[in-house]
């Protein structure tokens, strides 16, 4: 029984150590601004990530999710566009129709080395000869100590109106132990489209 007991709890702390999970921390809306589902027809998907394949795997992901609505700022904003110009980056966006604009961008990543103790198990021999069965002998065996390093990835969301100009939405999320971008892009903006369906800001017709 002991043995079983030791056992599990080592399998629900690789569990919980390798599982990848979303919340959000805290969030925030333009008061009384709601969106009604089909209202936005083309949005703006902007990663804001120093590493530019991830970046633009970020954005893909996004686009897939807006279900033909998304535009990655990659294909749209091409090196022959000057970024740094504020202006003709509004008129630009708003001459090409962009009903709205979502950011993604990392704040931090917090690192926390986890203390996986020594586990001992008794393990019986007594099936080996008659005599150790007839004994019940028993010993030892263990699995040394270990550590492993885990992280969260906190992320800022921001929804931006283009026809007014504005911020209309923002979160913060934490995602414990992401297993890979594509996986953790689609629970972000599950969680974040819950959220925003929650609120009401989201509205379905």
């Amino acid at each position: 029984m002991k043995k079983l007991i030791t056992s599990s709890c080592l399998i629900l702390i690789i569990l919980f150590i390798s599982c990848t999970s979303t919340k959000i921390t805290s969030s925030w809306r333009e008061p009384e601004k709601h969106l009604h589902s089909g209202e936005w027809k083309k949005i703006l998907v902007v990663s804001l990530l120093k590493n530019e394949t991830n970046r633009r795997k970020v954005e893909d992901e996004m686009v897939k999710h807006l279900k033909g609505k998304g535009v990655a700022s990659y294909t749209y904003l091409d090196d022959n566009f000057n970024k740094q110009n504020e202006e003709e980056l509004k008129k630009k966006i708003k001459a090409d129709g962009f009903d709205g604009a979502i950011t993604m961008r990392l704040i931090d990543v917090d690192k926390e080395k986890v203390y996986i103790p020594e586990e001992r198990n008794l393990y019986p021999n007594y099936y080996n000869n008659f005599s150790q069965y007839y004994n019940r002998s028993l010993h030892y065996y263990s699995t040394p100590e270990y550590y492993v390093v885990t992280k969260t990835f906190i992320i800022e969301t921001i929804v931006y109106s283009i026809e007014e100009d504005k911020i209309i939405w923002s979160g913060i999320t934490e995602t414990f132990n992401p297993n890979g971008i594509k996986y953790t892009t689609k629970e972000i903006a599950k969680v974040i489209y819950k959220k925003m369906i929650d609120e009401g800001f989201i509205q379905k017709n």
